[in-house]
């Protein structure tokens, strides 16, 4: 693995609150895959101590955010978007990358940056919102491995040497509200035709262009089979299932029967699924960073 050069290193930003449990796995997994990584609470931006300008990619993790008692997500978005939605906004705009994991995922949706439509919230925050992550069909805590499949060519998370459109693998779930929901046919077409469906829940029966309904492959019930979103330009990624659980290739519960087949591999240590992820985002950071330098414009 050809990391990026001290240089170009992109800086990331992994955001914690009280609460939030998946930070250090996070961090982790963008260290690995060759970032500078910054785990930092929510208070130091809120206060100006830290701006989101100094940074290339932004993390929410997953974990339960002021305890979700309120509803997953909903208090730490609220507080960014009472101090941090333009700014937020233009991160965004600025095509900056941003990745929401399980309650990171929850807090995107709510704060309106996914599906990331004028007329679906966000900054004006008075229209009715399009889409939402609520409780899970089973009615209770889902903790799980799911197959998945990337339906999407636009997004720097999922467009790599070993992933991409059609790709399907094994992630792990940990949620009790993660059905994902639409208003109405309408904005699920328009998701659909806008390439916005970043990845599926599979099954044996699902093919190409199929997805699970069925429980568990389908583990909360979401329309369509949805299990995460990116925005109109694919800078933002929104999923409920956790790629920093699956940076090894030993971290999957099936890897014996893999091993067998074919042996563990030299790189095993970054050779599971999830890794991909981080692997694709820092290398496209590291890709603008170097544009940048040589002249090109710096957004």
């Amino acid at each position: 693995m050809n990391g990026p050069t001290e240089d170009s290193r992109p800086r990331v930003l992994v955001l914690r609150s009280a609460g939030t449990n998946c930070d250090e796995e996070t961090a982790h997994a963008f260290q690995l895959a060759g970032a500078t990584t910054e785990r930092i609470h929510v208070g130091s931006l809120l206060r100006g101590e830290r701006r989101l300008a100094e940074f290339d990619i932004l993390a929410f993790p997953g974990g339960f955010s002021y305890g979700d008692d309120l509803g997953s997500g909903t208090v730490l978005a609220n507080r960014l978007r009472s101090r941090l939605d333009d700014d937020l906004h233009a991160y965004v705009a600025a095509g900056k990358l941003v990745i929401g994991i399980c309650n990171g995922f929850q807090v995107l949706v709510r704060l309106g940056l996914l599906p990331g439509w004028d007329d679906a919230g966000g900054s004006s925050g008075d229209a009715e919102k399009m889409a939402s992550l609520v409780e899970n069909s089973s009615a209770r805590f889902e903790a799980r491995w799911v197959r998945l499949r990337v339906d999407t060519d636009t997004c720097p998370f999922l467009s790599g040497e070993r992933s991409g459109r059609g790709w399907t693998f094994r992630l792990p779930v940990a949620h009790k509200e993660g059905r994902f929901l639409v208003k109405d046919a309408a904005t699920l077409e328009r998701l659909q035709s806008g390439g916005q469906i970043a990845l599926r829940y599979v099954d044996d029966a699902s093919g190409a262009t199929g997805f699970a309904t069925a429980y568990p492959a389908n583990p909360n019930g979401s329309t369509a089979g949805i299990a995460g979103i990116t925005n109109p330009a694919g800078n933002v990624l929104g999923l409920m299932p956790h790629p920093e659980r699956h940076l090894r290739r030993l971290n999957d519960p099936q890897w014996t029967r893999r091993a067998v087949r074919e042996g563990l591999p030299p790189d095993e240590e970054v050779s599971g699924a999830g890794f991909a992820f981080f692997e694709n985002a820092v290398r496209h950071a590291s890709h603008r960073l170097r544009g940048a330098g040589a002249g090109a414009p710096s957004v």
